[in-house]
């Protein structure tokens, strides 16, 4: 592995609530929140009817007709932030070299949406097992492969590079990243258009956590229904949305005179190889992925200055990784801001660790540190500093972010203010 340094120069976001980064951040930083009663079906029939959902104008957001019908709403959104991040940077790929720019997508449940619409036209709402090919769209085929996501990120920004989809649950939008990361180290490429997305509201998956019993019944209050951390928090809120990243070779970013949010020094993924959805209480494996991110960061613990949580707001989850950071940060865990940006947006799955570096990145660059929304009642088993309800003005030069997905999957990556590592 080369010792070249890497930078995160252009973020895109479409996140619950109103669309770009600016408004993301005036959000988060404010501690309001998007979550509401789900407007993209009726969800009467479901225990959980709530949700985070995107206030998106995708012909705003400047997709075409064709590209509005060909894709899904995942692949719309990470087309939107792409373009974004690209805009944000300053870079021009087409002018440049575009063999040397990738793409690395994170998704969870794929063109899920779109996918559920066709099928319900080919097979005449379920009533046909053998489906009627003569009503399929032409573009039936990138409906159902996750990989046309990373493939119109591509087309979009003109990258020629490396293409990666990656899909490791709720841990593929850090994934993403740290995978972008390993890419520009090993000198596979100098840029990579990186981050991740999901549109995870429709009936199937909601379907899926209500019979998980992970998702929270708060419907009568949908703007509180999230409380990571607090006694009397009673499962996650489903959201979506994306968020992309221009990420560099330092020294390309220099020459070019680009403006860096971060940088990038550390990743680690790990696997429990226990559960399926399942945790266990001592948080070993989380902790696991935080010492080997900071080691590979030469970051000390007590150098922290925020932790970005997973903070899902099941039992489970925060338990689990309030043990995390007790046992891979000491006692500085006690010391450390820990705030969770799932208590405003929601959880959209694939796409919230990009999200949440989204987050990251605006923190280091603002000194900042956003909320956890609706936190009111200590839990002696989460008794850390959550950061409840209002923002923290304050010195943010390295972060840590973390994620834990279904399938047993847990990473940490760990971020720095330009020069931090100089």
């Amino acid at each position: 592995m080369s010792d070249r340094r890497v930078v995160i120069t252009g973020v895109g976001v479409v996140a619950p609530g109103d669309s770009g980064r600016e408004a993301f951040w005036s959000m988060i930083s404010q501690g309001r929140t998007a979550t509401r009663r789900i407007t993209l079906f009726d969800p009467a029939r479901f225990r959980s009817q709530i949700g985070a959902e995107c206030n998106f104008d995708p012909q705003r957001c400047g997709l075409s007709y064709q590209e509005i019908r060909r894709m899904d709403r995942a692949g719309q959104f990470a087309v939107a932030a792409a373009r974004e991040a690209v805009a944000d940077s300053g870079i021009d790929i087409p002018n440049g070299d575009p063999s040397r720019v990738g793409v690395s997508v994170g998704n969870a449940v794929g063109n899920s949406i779109l996918m559920e619409q066709e099928y319900r036209v080919i097979s005449d709402n379920g009533r046909r097992w053998l489906v009627d090919a003569g009503y399929m769209v032409p573009h039936l085929y990138t409906v159902v492969v996750s990989s046309s996501i990373g493939a119109e990120v591509a087309y979009a920004t003109d990258a020629e590079g490396p293409n990666a989809v990656i899909t490791t649950g709720c841990c593929s939008g850090i994934d993403s990243v740290g995978h972008a990361f390993d890419l520009i180290r090993e000198g596979c490429a100098d840029v990579v258009v990186a981050g991740a997305t999901d549109a995870p509201i429709y009936p199937i998956s909601v379907a899926c956590f209500d019979t998980l019993r992970a998702s929270s019944t708060t419907n009568d209050d949908p703007e509180h229904a999230c409380k990571p951390f607090d006694r009397n928090r009673n499962g996650l809120v489903l959201g979506e949305g994306s968020a992309m990243f221009v990420i560099e070779d330092a020294e390309h970013a220099a020459r070019r005179g680009a403006r860096v949010y971060c940088e990038i020094l550390g990743f680690c993924a790990r696997s429990n190889a226990y559960h399926m959805t399942g945790l266990r209480p001592d948080g070993r494996e989380m902790a696991d992925a935080i010492t080997v991110a900071l080691d590979q960061a030469r970051v000390d613990p007590s150098d922290i200055d925020y932790v970005n949580a997973h903070g899902s707001g099941t039992k489970q989850n925060d338990r689990h990784e309030t043990a995390a950071y007790r046992s891979s940060l000491g006692e500085h865990a006690y010391r450390v801001p820990v705030s969770s940006i799932k208590s405003m947006v929601g959880h959209s799955l694939g796409a919230i660790g990009s999200i949440e570096i989204a987050a990251c990145a605006l923190a280091i660059e603002r000194d900042v540190v956003p909320p956890t929304a609706n936190y009111e009642t200590r839990d002696p088993e989460c008794d850390l500093d959550y950061v409840p309800k209002t923002a923290r003005e304050q010195k943010v030069d390295t972060v840590l972010s973390v994620g834990s997905g279904f399938g047993g999957f847990q990473s940490a990556i760990v971020l720095a203010a330009p020069g931090r590592a100089a």
